[in-house]
């Protein structure tokens, strides 16, 4: 490993530095079409992954069908995605979550302005299913300088309850 890390030709930086500018757009427009699909879905509030997303599937998922969608009405975007460099596809569950969070953290910060120093309440409302999970609602209320009162969704979380 230390014979790696000291190899300069495989120094992260150097291989950043020898990018085209080319490449950079082209990684830039995939992934620009990967937060414009992961918006579109969170915002709607649709699911992102199917059963079975292999290639053979006939829906893959609807993170997977949109992108279909994109590039059949963008040629630049289905030339990327058609031959992406090595690993950067950014169409793999762990890069959705994490573009996921980024929206998150926006709209926390959003609300935190929004609230600011005022006083408020946390409403937190629970509901069990047959299979034992549990989805819990987390909403702030609070009354803002006009005097209206205010309701602020900030998250949905699923919860596990075994019963012995």
């Amino acid at each position: 490993m230390c014979k790696d890390l000291m190899n300069q030709w495989q120094h992260l930086q150097r291989v950043v530095d020898h990018f085209t500018t080319e490449q950079i757009a082209n990684n830039r427009l995939q992934l620009k079409a990967s937060i414009y699909i992961v918006r579109h879905l969170a915002f709607q509030a649709i699911s992102f992954r199917g059963r079975d997303e292999s290639f053979s599937s006939s829906n893959r998922g609807n993170f997977l069908e949109s992108l279909g969608i994109v590039t059949f009405w963008n040629e630049k975007v289905a030339e990327i995605i058609e031959k992406p460099p090595k690993n950067a596809t950014y169409t793999s569950p762990r890069i959705q979550k994490e573009i996921l969070h980024v929206f998150l953290a926006k709209v926390k910060k959003d609300i935190r302005e929004e609230i600011g120093d005022v006083k408020f309440c946390i409403m937190v409302d629970e509901a069990r299913d047959e299979s034992m999970k549990e989805q819990m609602a987390v909403v702030f209320r609070n009354v803002d300088t006009q005097d209206f009162v205010k309701e602020l969704f900030l998250g949905l979380f699923m919860l596990l309850t075994l019963w012995l």
